[in-house]
């Protein structure tokens, strides 16, 4: 009856199918741990945000690798701004994501001699991409600035191409260990994202790169990778159960097949016996028919001739009654001689 599993289309479905099983079980799994680092990572830079500033410099130094811990960390820094050797980064995002502009970094110059670099903002697209944008100033003088601390942007971690053909006084990431080579004193691992400045600088400062979310779960943005895996989990389910569809839909097609083969090969043996039958019948029918006119004939004869007979015997009655009724004259001599 399921004979038809052990053709080639059916051993390869079926192979496939239980090949599928375990590959979207691990790929359910690949989600789940996707879902569990960022929830981490989220809570990471919750934590990050929500500490006590400190001065950068009591955790950062020249030439040292920011630990993922410190990402985000909110810090203070004094000094005076170094627009000799500010630069642009191009291809970065309003922060409504609706416009394609710069990132302005300009370095600070601290007492010590070191200097950091400080994201002061985005700015719209004003040119043709080679020509240096038109950056508000930076304020002058001594200010006092508030930031958050990020590790040194590298393609690996940002997936942004890096280009080393780029017109002057533009890069296509921040990172300190490559714009070190700009500034004439040692630069602080990592960059400041500005968050405030102290005095308050002049209007028409570059827009503020906004801080993560903190309405979303853990303080930051919760990818949908819990669904992707509890999705992979349900197409694990979904094999068996197309495969046993497909195996009845199969079934039921090969039974209406066969018996319609049997019903085509049957029909006609079947019609032309039932014709012959209800020859015979009609037949027979007939026969019945003729010979009960017939005994309806001869008894019809049978009772025609009693009639005539009788009615013969009638008349011959009558006839014999009327002769004796007839009186014969006798003869003259007889009657006198008695």
């Amino acid at each position: 009856m399921y004979r038809f599993l052990l053709t080639r289309q059916w051993v390869i479905l079926t192979i496939v199918g239980l090949l599928m099983m375990p590959v979207m079980v691990r790929l359910g799994i690949w989600q789940m741990h996707r879902h569990e680092a960022e929830n981490a990572s989220n809570a990471r830079i919750y934590a990050a945000l929500a500490a006590a500033p400190v001065p950068v410099e009591r955790i950062d130094a020249p030439r040292h690798r920011i630990p993922a811990a410190d990402d985000f960390r909110t810090v203070t820094v004094t000094g005076t701004y170094d627009q000799a050797h500010e630069v642009v980064v191009r291809h970065r995002t309003s922060a409504d994501d609706s416009s394609i502009g710069y990132y302005v970094v300009t370095p600070l110059l601290l007492a010590d001699g070191k200097a950091v670099l400080v994201n002061r903002g985005w700015v719209a697209s004003q040119y043709d991409g080679i020509t240096f944008p038109k950056v508000p100033a930076a304020p002058k003088g001594r200010v006092s600035l508030t930031g958050r601390l990020r590790l040194d942007e590298t393609t690996a971690g940002t997936g942004i191409q890096d280009k080393h053909d780029m017109p002057p006084r533009q890069v296509m990431l921040i990172n300190s260990e490559e714009l070190a080579g700009t500034v004439s004193r040692p630069v602080l691992g990592g960059y400041l994202e500005l968050t405030a400045t102290s005095p308050k600088p002049a209007a028409g400062q570059p827009q503020l790169v906004p801080p993560p979310n903190p309405g979303q779960t853990n303080g930051g943005y919760t990818p949908p990778h819990l669904a992707y895996a509890w999705q992979w989990w349900l197409f694990v389910l979904m094999v068996p159960a197309g495969w046993i569809i497909l195996v009845r839909r199969e079934h039921r097609d090969q039974v209406a097949k066969r018996d319609k083969a049997r019903d085509a090969a049957a029909g006609p043996g079947d019609t032309g016996a039932g014709e012959t039958g209800a020859g015979e019948t009609a037949a027979a029918g007939s026969d019945d028919a003729g010979a009960a006119g017939a005994e309806s004939a001869a008894g019809a004869g049978a009772d025609g001739a009693g009639v005539s007979a009788g009615v013969r015997g009638t008349r011959e009655g009558d006839a014999e009654d009327a002769a004796a009724k007839v009186t014969v004259p006798a003869a003259p001599g007889e009657g006198k001689a008695s």
